[in-house]
């Protein structure tokens, strides 16, 4: 192993400001929460020290949720849960909290396995890199915003085919590792500009989000479905 599990911190970050979906973190889903859900996520890790693995938040309602569960709490400040940019705010921890060190799991995809956080947690201590990043694996075509294509489209192609296409990459924005002393920097992820962490492969299913209210139904209905099998 190049990196120690004892240097390395988990976070779970969440606040209750969603604009699109109010309260997501903590509104009902196929009997639980989505929070929830998270949480019990880390907890369930064969490799992740429970005393590692902190809860970052703000409103009451979220830390008596991490209190249940029995985790530590990291108290966000007000001005922390509402920026909506600005690395060292939103990520004020990285200067209170000593590891060298730092994993973020998102705490709204409730079909991220267990599984798949310690194949992403293994892989980041076995890289040199001090940044890894989750992504999905795409063969698509795709224009710029001048409407001119950027996908490598084979000259002797007439059809679109995406058998064919040259695999991309799309952040898939459910886990995040970083060396911690960077982020006071303003970087986030590595420690190159602009930054080029490694790149570590999800699976499409595993990452779908819940950034509008279809979405928290379609989320939940599969939710209930998979859990009822």
């Amino acid at each position: 192993m190049v990196k120690n599990i004892n240097d390395i911190c988990f976070i779970i970050q969440a606040r209750l400001g969603s604009q699109r979906v109010p309260n997501k973190m903590i509104k009902p889903f196929a009997g639980t929460t989505l929070v929830d859900v998270a949480i019990e996520k880390i907890l369930d890790s064969s490799i992740i020290p429970k005393e590692n693995f902190y809860f970052s938040v703000h409103e009451q309602e979220l830390q008596e949720i991490g209190r249940k569960h029995g985790v530590n709490i990291f108290e966000r400040s007000y001005k922390s849960a509402k920026s909506e940019n600005g690395i060292l705010d939103i990520y004020e921890w990285h200067n209170k909290l000593d590891y060298k060190y730092v994993v973020l799991v998102s705490a709204c995809l409730p079909f991220l396995t267990v599984e798949t956080i310690d194949a992403f947690v293994e892989a980041y201590m076995n890289t040199d890199s001090g940044g890894m990043f989750a992504v999905m694996a795409k063969k698509q075509y795709y224009w710029d915003s001048d409407k001119k294509m950027i996908s490598n489209w084979p000259l002797e192609q007439k059809l679109m085919n995406t058998k064919t296409m040259t695999v991309t990459y799309e952040a898939a924005h459910c886990l995040y590792a970083s060396k911690m002393d960077i982020i006071k920097d303003g970087f986030w992820m590595d420690d190159k500009l602009p930054p080029n962490p490694e790149l570590f492969v999800v699976e499409e299913e595993e990452v779908l989000d819940v950034d509008y209210e279809w979405q928290f139904k379609v989320c939940e209905a599969l939710y209930k479905d998979k859990q009822s099998k």
